[in-house]
């Protein structure tokens, strides 16, 4: 396994989506879906496998690609479409024209409602694909129960009727019909029946789902638990279909997808090519800016243009005339019309290349990270730098969190973080000695007094980041007594509010609203966090050695060791004291038992 393939197999996302396997001379040789990329890739290079045909498979695959989507029915679907695109020499399933079955309703004066998996016949329209052919039986027999459908095959037409050529059926006596063939029912009536079934085709299922739940209810209060169960496994399969698959869509037939992200310093493209209905090609352009001349029209102009040269024959063959995109491009390309789409399936296929365009931006930071980690520091830093206005790279962070219940033993944190990462040698725990109950405000100022007086003192390096946790009056009492040590002006101090993760500057009453996927926000809420759960454990531990304080604590002599000795044989303060001077000099020595004795004589016996 080559060092390039082993990188991509680490930066795999937990996303479902669908694999592609390419040998050295670049053939896709196997095609897969995954409910979760990382995990099922990775299953094929960390063990061995009894299959012969598997590991010839993993000793040939020498890159790999993948294209992530929403759900595991889409990649099912994709999986489907790509394996009968480009035939892989590994995979043995779907390799013939078999396909996902559809449910399909006629174009006939009164349609039939039916499942097929040939979608190409003209006039009718196809719901689907279906990855389990039971949801769409379940589908169809669950819709004939609600509405009468006709099932047969005749031609009916308004000849037909007149003429009555056709003989009512059983389905007709049993009333699951409603006389179509002899015209018993107007088609106007019927087409009713079918606009509310191709609602709930489209994924509307509400109407089929209540009237389950309603059937189940039913059977359960009637002690019937075991058709009850069988209602209840229609209702879980139903709740499938509301899963719609846009991978793969009858609606929708030869044409490109591009979604462009771009970022400071790069764009990514990524392209997709649907045919025949269904997504046959996924990969992603990337591009490097030298410049931040270049605006999105002219890189989607660039994108497309560089599609059409490498797909010259398929663009050939296939005569796409149409292209989704979120970004227009400048120049006209003969025979291709561009369009934004605000809605429907095109905007789902348009969104999928978007997030894919962003799923290759963050491999390539990752892999760049990996290659250079300080890389990922510098840009982190850099980040912090821009958003809270400062003029250094805030290299040494220091964040403070003070801890109380009602005043009751007062204490404080400081942690700090180096180059982003946590420096936990050098976090810091204070006991409040000049603060009187629980004043938040004071305390900060004793704390912050404290830890940069003694930096100063002992001319150590001060932080170029101070954080402290609360709002406008914590970051006012910090800078109180940076003032007073005389240090006014030379640390950017912030403060972070619980409630809403608002930052708060000095002198500013509106506090700065980041955006909650910035790194910036991701240090400042680490060192918040770090710093409470650093207080909240030095907290309880000072309220821990309060409630064990005992009599035998204030015994001159007696120190843990010898404690330890008492509690293990006697079990109880109680039974020290009922104890003889004899029975305690037995363990712990005539003189210490003395003074044991006599010190117990003074205290008030406990309570029962």
């Amino acid at each position: 396994m080559t060092d390039e393939l082993k990188l991509k197999l680490s930066l795999l996302p937990d996303e479902p989506g669908v694999y592609r396997y390419r040998n050295r001379e670049g053939t896709i040789i196997y095609v897969g879906k995954a409910k979760n990329l990382k995990r099922r890739v990775n299953s094929y290079f960390n063990r061995e496998h009894a299959s012969v045909r598997t590991t010839m498979l993993v000793r040939n695959i020498a890159d790999l690609e993948y294209t992530v989507v929403n759900t595991e029915e889409e990649a099912l679907d994709l999986e489907n479409s790509l394996i009968k695109e480009y035939q892989p020499r590994y995979n043995v399933l779907l390799k013939d024209d078999k396909s996902y079955p559809w449910i399909c309703v006629s174009g006939d004066l009164y349609p039939r409602v039916f499942i097929t998996r040939d979608a190409r016949a003209k006039g009718d329209r196809f719901y689907g694909p279906y990855p389990k052919a039971e949801v769409a039986k379940v589908l169809i027999d669950t819709i004939r129960q609600i509405y009468p459908l006709r099932t047969c095959r005749l031609i009916v037409s308004r000849e037909t009727i007149a003429e009555r050529k056709h003989r009512l059926c059983l389905q007709y006596h049993i009333h699951r019909c409603e006389g179509c063939c002899q015209g018993l029912v107007s088609p106007e009536q019927y087409g009713e029946y079918i606009s509310e079934i191709k609602q709930i085709l489209n994924g509307d299922t509400h109407v089929l789902m209540d009237v389950l739940m309603q059937q189940m209810q039913q059977l359960a209060s009637e002690l019937r638990f075991e058709e009850a169960e069988i209602i209840k496994r229609r209702y879980k399969l139903l709740e499938h279909v509301r899963r719609r698959s846009v991978i793969v869509s009858p609606t929708i037939h030869n044409i490109d997808i591009f979604g462009l992200l771009r970022d400071e310093d790069a764009a990514y493209v990524n392209y997709m090519h649907m045919r025949g209905g269904a997504v046959v090609q996924s990969f992603t352009l990337e591009y490097r800016l030298s410049t931040r001349d270049e605006s999105d029209a002219e890189l989607m102009s660039m994108a497309v243009a560089e599609v059409h040269k490498r797909f010259a024959t398929t663009y050939a063959n296939d005569r796409v005339s149409e292209a989704v995109t979120n970004v227009i491009p400048d120049v006209e390309f003969s025979g291709l019309s561009f369009a934004i789409p605000q809605r429907g399936d095109k905007k789902k296929l348009l969104d999928i290349a978007i997030k894919n365009a962003t799923q290759h931006r963050t491999d390539r930071l990752h892999m760049m990270e990996k290659l250079n980690p300080e890389q990922r520091t510098t840009r982190t830093l850099t980040t912090i730098q821009r958003d809270l206005r400062m003029t250094v790279l805030p290299r040494h962070i220091e964040c403070f969190d003070n801890s109380n219940i009602s005043g009751s033993s007062p204490v404080a944190s400081c942690v700090v973080f180096r180059n982003a990462k946590p420096a936990k040698k050098e976090y810091r725990h204070f006991n409040i000695k000049t603060v009187e109950g629980a004043d938040d405000f004071a305390s900060m100022r004793e704390v912050i007094s404290r830890r940069y007086s003694r930096l100063v003192q002992e001319d150590q390096e001060l932080p170029q980041l101070l954080i402290v946790d609360g709002g406008k009056g914590q970051v006012t009492s910090a800078l109180e007594a940076l003032a007073e040590i005389g240090l006014h002006g030379q640390i950017t101090v912030v403060g972070i509010a619980k409630r809403l993760n608002e930052v708060y500057f000095p002198g500013d009453s509106v506090p700065l609203f980041i955006d909650k996927n910035s790194e910036t926000l991701h240090v400042i809420q680490r060192l918040r966090d770090e710093a409470h759960r650093f207080a909240i454990t030095f907290h309880r531990k000072q309220r821990s050695k309060g409630q064990v304080h005992s009599a035998l604590d204030d015994v001159p002599g007696i120190g843990p060791k010898t404690r330890t000795l008492l509690l293990k044989q006697f079990k109880s303060l109680k039974r020290i004291r009922e104890a003889s001077e004899d029975d305690l000099a037995a363990v712990i020595g005539p003189a210490k038992a003395r003074n044991l004795v006599e010190a117990l004589k003074g205290a008030e016996q406990p309570k029962e």
